[in-house]
């Protein structure tokens, strides 16, 4: 009996080890899970780059890969599995007025960045001089209505089409498309990476744009940007023409339109009204992404140069910059991650405040998220762009 009892016990010590192994093992990968989203290296990742990311996660997001061209296999959502029942030609786009106009800046000398910087590790300071050449930039972001001409017209794949998934808002999730949604960005847990969102289903696979045609198209990466840009007849601004643009002649002030966010007891842009993440009031009329159309200009006759949609520019990022005066810079000549400008309609000054004139943000070349749009810049007015008379 006592060599019974004594056997029993050592056979329950040998399960109780090989528990505690198993479960460790799955804590392990659990942990692991909640940072790369996903087991699959082909699936979306956080990164943190500075204390100031992992309060925001403004620049977090990023992919394993640096081109869906590197990975073997098949994407498990191809384009004709993401592709509205419209099909191509859906005829969305001929309800909406063209969004297409530029107007010309004449350039010449301006301030570039602050010596009061918010953001001190995003590389808003110092201040300096710095010349950019005359050249014609879009009045509105892109719109989804003058995307799906270009998809229409050359049958193009976004990346988040190919990769399968892209970033999206929680708060603008469904409950039907959470539940299938096991991981989060976990230096920025408001961030899902939602299989199925690209541009024409920016919340995931049981939404859809149809009553967004004039609102910024989402969802794109720098590498579509360049696309659509080229296809347009244009190419993407520099910071430095971003920056002169987006300022629309204000020079020293905080926003475009002064140092308070009101101008005269008006909102002037789409940003988040409330507590982030939690509550957007929509207290500017708008609590996703708003039309191209919306909100005054700038003084240059420019549209939401602030707030709204994130905008690429072609510089590579870095956050080390001469006071020297500059003639026409263009950025360095490579780097890991691309700039992008203006904030977007999820910045709020409690945890990103960089719909500053000065600000600037980066991600990396093939990120694609639910705040990520463009517009396009040009040396030359393309054929059929209407041009529009600015005071630049």
């Amino acid at each position: 009996m006592i060599l019974e009892i004594f056997v029993d016990m050592q056979i329950m010590k040998v399960l109780v080890l090989i528990f505690l192994v198993l479960f460790c093992a799955q804590g392990s990968q659990d942990q692991e899970k909640s940072c790369s989203g996903s087991s699959n290296p082909k699936d979306l990742h956080c990164t943190t780059s500075s204390k100031d990311d992992k309060k925001c996660g403004c620049s977090s997001l990023k992919r394993d890969k640096t081109s869906h061209e590197e990975d073997s296999g098949d994407h498990k959502y191809r384009r004709d599995s993401n592709i509205t029942p419209e099909g191509k030609n859906s005829g969305c786009e001929s309800t909406y007025k063209r969004t297409n106009q530029m107007v010309y800046l004449k350039g010449g000398v301006f301030t570039m960045g602050t010596d009061k910087p918010f953001i001190i590790l995003d590389g808003e300071a110092p201040a300096r001089k710095v010349r950019v050449r005359p050249f014609y930039m879009d009045v509105y972001e892109v719109s989804n209505a003058e995307f799906e001409l270009f998809v229409n017209d050359t049958g193009y794949t976004t990346e988040a089409e190919k990769f399968g998934d892209s970033f999206v808002l929680g708060s603008r999730v469904s409950e039907q498309t959470q539940k299938n949604i096991h991981q989060a960005v976990a230096a920025a847990p408001w961030w899902l990476p939602v299989k199925g969102a690209y541009w024409r289903r920016p919340e995931g696979p049981d939404s859809h744009i149809k009553d967004r045609m004039d609102h910024p198209v989402l969802h794109i990466s720098w590498n579509d940007a360049v696309e659509y840009c080229k296809w347009a007849g244009k190419r993407l601004p520099t910071e430095a023409e971003f920056e002169y643009a987006l300022k629309g002649g204000s020079d020293d002030t905080l926003y475009p339109w002064g140092d308070n966010l009101k101008h005269d007891g008006k909102f002037m842009a789409n940003l988040w009204q409330g507590k982030f993440p939690i509550q957007n009031t929509a207290k500017d009329g708008y609590e996703g992404t708003c039309p191209v159309t919306a909100f005054p200009p700038n003084g240059y006759g420019l549209y939401n140069m602030v707030g709204n949609a994130w905008e690429w520019t072609a510089d590579w990022w870095s956050t080390r910059h001469t006071k020297d005066f500059q003639d026409n810079p263009t950025g360095p000549p490579n780097g890991k991650d691309k700039v992008k400008k203006g904030g977007s309609y999820m910045c709020h000054k409690s945890y990103c405040y960089r719909y500053r004139s000065a600000s600037r943000s980066q991600n990396s070349a093939d990120t694609t998220a639910s705040n990520l749009g463009m517009r396009c810049a040009a040396d030359r007015l393309p054929k059929d762009v209407e041009l529009v008379e600015g005071v630049a």
